[in-house]
Order: structure tokens, then C-alpha cells, then sequence
């Protein structure tokens, strides 16, 4: 008995399971059992159950890049690892592990109150540290690819452990391989290395004039993550008052020559640099608004009127009437400037 025990409070089972408060658009959707895992190191265990082997499995972070369209099959796994480690200190820098389930901003304010920096640019974001990856999250000029050192996982098709090092995570914008294989790599924790000091990136989205504005004259890197937060909190709708998942559509990548024409029949579309120099990112947001979707509404489903690449649940909007919204706003973008957005959350239950 004794021998059992740690297990039993290491992880939790509850059949038919509520998702509502386990996604920031708290759509209303159930999934079969949710799997509460504390102990990661019990994962290939838990997931030897018979009510969890061979059956559909979908890892939720905070669900705040998601969006359901449907009640899930199968087994929801919530991480509730939340530890923070300074694994590692250097003379310019520290390497830190986090638990896939340490909410992110968290993690942000731990890293400046120890005084490291990299992360404050990505103040605010929700989710967690495990979900950073999977998309790259970015925000302000910075991706979290820049700082990470290693992701932990469990490998389910060598069913065994790995530590991937960033190259073989393969990022991108908004890109990584977890994201191409979502079904393989079961993320259980991230490892950063953090500077000491660092070039502060301020030229990005208005981040200087809020610190002029907040007084800064010399900034630090907690200046410029409170500039991120001021600017997020006047941007952004509160997902705990508004159902949302942030910004919902990739800014499309584009090459120089579409971009010139887009130009040339648009000059004021914002235009920012992309990964390749033949590229270049061009503002969804900027073209939303233009075919006059900002602070539309159809029953619950919605778009935030503070800003036109957010998608909002005003009440009791489905999963669907939320998918459906998405697709007549990218169908009119599409055919008003023949740019294709994509969804930058991963839908569960229906498919693009």
C-alpha cells in the first residue's frame, strides 16, 4: 500500500471532464477523462492505463492557443509541474529549467527578479512554459527560440526520454517541429539560457515612447517588460473577462516582389522584416481592419474592438460559431488583397 501511495497523489483521473476553464476563450466543451499529472516522471505510467493506452491524448497547457470546436475524445493531459531551477550559473549567464506547467508570465517575473534578461519583451503572454515551444511564442521583436538551451520531452514513437537542443526543435516563425508533430513529443519541460546583461530591444511596437511616457530614461530590462505589460493590458482584452486566445492570425510571410504590389496599392500596410531577407511579414491585423472586422460581432462570437487580429467569446460562442467567424474574415481578406491568413492557435476538432 505504502508503495502505492505516491503515485495516487502524484496524478489525478476525472471522467468527463469540463474543458471551460482550461481554455481562455472558455468555450464550453467536455473531453472524456483529464489526466493531472504532478509527477512527470510517472508520464509513461499514467499513460499505460487502460482508460488512457491506445485512446486519443491532447496535452492542454493554460489552452491559450487553442481553440475546441468540438468535445475531445480520449484522454486531456494537464502538466502541474511548476517548478523553476537554476540549473546552471555562469559569468554572463544563467541556464534555467522550468516545469512544462509554470505559467509563463511567472516565469518572465522570476527571470527579472533574479536579474536576468531575454524574456521581458515576452511579458504578459499567456500559457505556460511546456506550450512555449510548440509555437515559438514571440512578441515585441523577440522569440523564445532566441534563449532556449534544450526542450525535455517524452518521445512517444521511441517511447523513451529525450532532451532535443534547440537545433533539432527546429523553430521558425510560430514554427517548431512539436508543432509538426503534435502527437509525438509530450513536452515535460524547458531549459533557457538567460543573460545577465543584454541589448534591449525597444524599437518594436511603440516600446520606447511607453517607457517615455512611464518617466524611463536609462531602461533596464524590467522597464521594458512593464512598457510590454502597459502596452498588453490596453491592447489586449483580459481573457478571465473576455474569452480569448490572444491574436488569432499569423502575420503572413510574403516575397519582396507580392509585397512591392501589395505596396503599391496600399502604402500604408504595415511591412516588417521577416526571417529570410527576401521575405518580409506584412500586418494581418492592419488588413482585418481594413475590410472592417474590428469590433464586429455575430451572437457571442466576436472580434475585440481594442484590436482586429482578436478573436472574442462574449459569453456562450461555441467552439464552431468562433471557427466559422475566423474563416469569413480570412475568405474576405483573401479575396480583398489575395493574401491568405492562417490561424495562429491550433484547432481541436475541426481542421482549417
Amino acid at each position: 500500500m505504502s508503495d502505492a501511495m505516491p503515485a495516487m497523489t502524484a496524478w489525478s483521473l476525472t471522467e468527463n471532464a469540463s474543458l471551460k476553464a482550461l481554455n481562455t476563450f472558455h468555450v464550453d466543451a467536455s473531453a472524456e477523462r483529464l489526466l493531472e499529472l504532478h509527477d512527470v516522471t510517472l508520464l509513461p505510467e499514467v499513460l499505460a492505463l487502460p482508460p488512457v493506452a491506445g485512446k486519443p491524448l491532447l496535452v492542454l497547457g493554460a489552452g491559450s492557443n487553442v481553440l475546441i470546436a468540438d468535445d475531445v475524445a480520449g484522454t486531456v493531459l494537464v502538466f502541474a509541474n511548476r517548478e523553476i531551477t537554476a540549473l546552471e550559473h555562469r559569468a554572463d549567464h544563467t541556464v534555467v529549467r522550468a516545469g512544462a506547467g509554470v505559467n509563463w508570465h511567472g516565469l518572465v517575473m522570476w527571470s527579472l527578479q533574479n536579474g536576468l534578461s531575454g524574456l521581458e519583451n515576452l511579458a504578459l503572454i499567456p500559457g505556460t512554459a511546456g506550450a512555449a515551444p510548440i509555437q515559438n511564442i514571440g512578441a515585441y521583436g523577440v522569440q523564445v527560440d532566441e534563449f532556449i538551451n534544450a526542450v525535455e520531452a517524452w518521445d512517444r514513437a521511441e517511447q523513451t526520454w529525450v532532451r532535443l537542443e534547440a537545433e533539432a526543435c527546429q523553430f521558425g516563425y510560430r514554427d517548431s517541429v512539436f508543432k509538426h508533430e503534435p502527437d509525438r513529443y509530450l513536452i515535460t519541460a524547458i531549459e533557457l539560457r538567460l543573460p545577465l546583461l543584454h541589448d534591449l530591444r525597444v524599437g518594436y511596437a511603440g516600446i520606447a515612447e511607453e517607457m517615455q511616457a512611464m518617466g524611463v530614461e536609462l531602461p533596464v530590462a524590467a522597464d521594458v517588460a512593464n512598457a510590454v505589460i502597459a502596452i498588453r493590458r490596453r491592447k489586449l482584452p483580459d481573457p478571465d473577462v473576455l474569452g480569448n486566445a490572444g491574436s488569432f492570425f499569423k502575420n503572413p510571410v510574403l516575397p519582396l516582389d507580392q509585397v512591392d504590389v501589395l505596396l503599391q496599392q496600399y502604402p500604408d500596410i504595415p511591412v516588417y522584416p521577416a526571417a529570410q531577407d527576401t521575405h518580409r511579414k506584412v500586418s494581418a491585423a492592419w488588413m482585418i481592419e481594413t475590410c472592417g472586422w474590428k469590433g464586429y460581432r455575430d451572437g457571442d462570437a466576436g472580434v475585440a474592438p481594442s484590436h482586429a487580429l482578436v478573436l472574442v467569446n462574449h459569453g456562450n460562442a461555441t467552439g464552431g460559431q468562433l471557427l466559422d467567424l475566423a474563416r469569413r474574415i480570412s475568405a474576405s481578406v483573401l479575396e480583398k488583397f489575395g493574401v491568405p491568413i492562417e490561424p495562429e492557435p491550433r484547432l481541436i476538432g475541426a481542421q482549417w
